[in-house]
């Protein structure tokens, strides 16, 4: 594909950029300012300095102030967070440009600490005020990122449950990934957990506060690793860009297991997803963060055959999934769905009853069924009498029902 790729992990602390295949990966603070006398904006580092100078008022914590619809005020001039995220975006995508000699964007990835639907639709939209394609945008949570940076190394590292830490300002976050074969498609999950045993970074400090928080991670590492069977260990977090404090921590990491410890690495997930996004179909079926982990379907009669319709599929990102049916029922008096999770044979059957509905003969109500998400647990299902031609016209009777999957 024509076009720069890039990954970026997007968080309120600090935002880092990595292209696939290439070396360098950039760490800017998450941080924007104006000069005080000239109309100029700076970002990271360069922002921090002129913060020193007394020419101008940093703002912080851009995707936290953009995601509340916040304003800030630098300069005597206020401004929306989601322009200042914006503006924020648009420079730090200029150091790949710049450094790659390319100013059109192929494939962009954003990789996520939280996906959440308005943070999705945000991002893709400054994304296309940056003048990028829709289509060659798009927005993952940290756990997929996780996901495709580990499949990009060699079969050995992933062949069995593979395990990391993410230690940084803001907390302690432990992830798992498992492959799973045998099915048509190969299938990978993975699942975080926060950890209240996470700690400020300051303690690492002094001698003390490495001790106490080498003991706390060790201890954590112990309770949560025990008697599973890891093919390899992840470290990342700029807590871990020095491992001399943990001491106890990588004793016990490193028996019998490859431990690894990657600067960047939500970053450089990000690009290999982009990297992949420019193939035709995904060799595999995520199971994360931001995407569905059951599959929704419903067993219809189509020109005189039954068949299963599939609503929305496991790997599906549900928040931007929705489908809509019209179907005819026959001498049913619900609207029935099957729900199958990924990793089990076993199925659900969820039924709503279609109250409420115009009493006709058998065969003359059409049924619109419109299906979304409101979270990767929480399906809304709405349905609506559309009636049958001129015959029966459509009423005003609809139904709409959250159900849990």
């Amino acid at each position: 594909m024509d076009g720069l790729l890039v990954g970026i992990d997007l968080c309120d602390e600090y935002t880092q950029i990595h292209c696939p295949e290439e070396e360098k990966l950039w760490t800017i603070p998450t941080v924007i300012c104006r000069n005080k006398n000239v109309d100029e904006w700076y970002v990271g580092e360069e922002a921090c300095a002129h913060m020193l100078k007394g020419d101008s008022i940093n703002v912080d914590k851009l995707v936290n102030l953009a995601m509340r619809d916040g304003t800030a005020t630098p300069a005597e001039v206020r401004y929306e967070g989601k322009e200042l995220l914006f503006l924020f975006l648009e420079r730090v995508l200029r150091l790949p440009k710049e450094e790659y000699q390319k100013q059109e964007i192929g494939q962009l990835v954003i990789a996520v600490k939280k996906l959440e639907p308005k943070l999705n639709r945000m991002l893709r939209e400054l994304a296309v005020r940056m003048g990028i394609l829709a289509d060659r945008v798009q927005v993952i949570s940290h756990s997929e990122s996780y996901i495709y940076y580990t499949l990009s190394q060699k079969k050995e590292i992933w062949n069995n449950t593979v395990g990391m830490f993410d230690l940084s300002e803001v907390g302690l976050r432990y992830y798992e990934m498992k492959v799973q074969r045998g099915m048509k498609k190969v299938t990978v999950v993975a699942e975080y957990e926060e950890l209240e045993e996470g700690f400020s970074l300051d303690i690492l400090k002094s001698s003390s506060g490495s001790r106490l928080a080498d003991r706390i991670l060790t201890a954590c590492a112990e309770r949560l690793m025990a008697r599973k069977a890891y093919s390899a260990i992840f470290l990342t977090g700029r807590g871990f860009a020095s491992q001399n404090w943990a001491e106890g921590l990588m004793k016990f990491l490193c028996s019998k297991r490859k431990v690894f410890v990657e600067e960047g690495l939500f970053a450089r997930g990000a690009a290999c997803r982009a990297a992949e996004e420019s193939k035709e179909s995904a060799a595999f079926t995520c199971i994360c963060d931001g995407r569905l982990k059951t599959t929704v379907s419903m067993n219809v009669l189509h020109r005189g055959q039954e068949t299963m319709v599939t609503v929305a599929a496991a790997g599906d990102c549900w928040y931007d999934r929705v489908s809509v049916i019209d179907v005819i029922p026959d001498r049913q008096s619900s609207v029935d769905f099957i729900v199958t999770a990924v990793d089990s044979k076993k199925k659900k059957r969820i039924s709503i009853p279609l109250e409420g509905f115009p009493r006709r003969p058998e065969r003359t109500t059409r049924v619109q069924i419109r299906v979304m998400f409101l979270d990767e647990k929480t399906m809304e299902v709405t349905l609506k009498d559309r009636g049958f031609g001129e015959l029966f016209p459509a009423s005003d009777a609809q139904i709409r029902q959250e159900v849990m999957l």
